[in-house]
């Protein structure tokens, strides 16, 4: 082989090695970027670790539910003569806890505890009350749903030998209708995107990165959860990502752009501190993982713009408290749901 064409033989296996090469170097720069220890393995599943609602672990402390309120709800009062037993009256229950949107409730005067309680087994009562929710996210009591409640309350009270006194539907109606007024001028739920700069990510990144701040694995695939201090409460904060790159039979090969933190505020502890804890997040987040914060419209979030939503929570953390439904409480919950 003469020497020119040794040369161009060279040349060109320089040439084909240079462009594997920047082909391979390019392939991993568009591929998603993977947790830690993770090659080209599927990731393991991970058991879900979302707190479930009104569970009653032995630690942590667990938050009872409240009875009724007559802040939220409209009662009827339900006279028996002498005590009915919590069987009896757990079997003369309406099928569904429901009038139309609006959730229905019976309680019993437990004879011992001489507490409020839904009606529980083995236990005796000397009276009832049954209640219908006043407002919640799908908006105030209508006068349907009070009729609906009206007839659920009399079976019950026909069934017990009970005398059920209703309040007056247009009052309580009129009621539904101002709590409605309030919860729509005050709610808030904030949501933040946070996106990648270059390369995307893949579910297990996002996952490892979210848990050195303390997210775990929610129920549904594509949600991690921030647990409250106390169980039985919702999640301080929340990551969505796509749940068909979460559910997808290799998912180091799911790229994600982006990703959602997000924050329902009266569902929250102000205690818990979670605007602050859902800024520092996003922060340390879009840090480690080379992403850009950004709201719903795509521009972006500077550091001066998160610290004044947090003031402005502030002020509506103190007009929540003032109406006596202060973020994160029972009755709070319940109208923002």
């Amino acid at each position: 082989m003469s020497g020119f064409t040794l040369g161009v033989a060279l040349l060109g296996g320089l040439v084909l090695a240079s462009l594997v090469g920047y082909n391979a170097w390019i392939s991993r720069r568009n591929s998603p970027r993977q947790p830690a220890g993770v090659g080209t393995a599927s990731l393991e599943p991970v058991q879900p670790r979302e707190p479930v609602f009104d569970a009653e672990p032995t630690l942590p402390p667990v938050e009872r539910k409240p009875p009724l309120d007559a802040l939220i709800d409209a009662i009827a009062p339900i006279a028996i003569e002498g005590v009915v037993t919590g069987d009896a009256a757990i079997a003369a229950l309406p099928p569904t806890r429901r009038a139309g949107s609006k959730p229905f409730a019976v309680e019993g005067l437990n004879e011992g505890t001489q507490q409020w309680e839904p009606p529980r087994a083995g236990q005796r009562y000397t009276a009832f009350q049954a209640g219908v929710q006043l407002a919640n996210r799908t908006g105030h009591l209508n006068e349907i749903e009070f009729s609906e409640f009206v007839i659920k309350a009399q079976q019950f009270a026909d069934a017990i030998n009970g005398s059920p006194d209703f309040p007056d539907m247009l009052n309580e109606v009129g009621r539904g209708r101002e709590l409605d007024q309030f919860a729509g001028d005050h709610d808030a739920q904030l949501s933040i995107t946070l996106r990648a700069k270059n390369a995307a990510w893949s579910p297990g990144y996002v996952q490892q990165g979210a848990a050195r701040l303390g997210f775990v694995p929610g129920v549904i695939p594509g949600r991690l959860v921030m647990p409250a201090s106390m169980a039985g409460q919702p999640p301080v904060l929340v990551i969505n990502f796509d749940t068909q790159a979460a559910l997808a039979e290799d998912p180091t090969q799911s790229a994600l752009r982006e990703f959602t933190l997000s924050l329902d505020v009266p569902q929250v502890h102000r205690s818990e501190q979670p605007f602050v804890r859902m800024r520092d997040a996003a922060i340390a987040l879009a840090a480690s993982m080379e992403g850009i914060i950004a709201d719903d419209k795509g521009d972006v979030i500077r550091a001066e713009a998160l610290d004044l939503i947090g003031s402005h929570l502030e002020k509506l953390y103190d007009i929540l408290e003032a109406r006596d439904l202060a973020a994160g409480s029972a009755q709070a919950r319940r109208l923002f749901s």
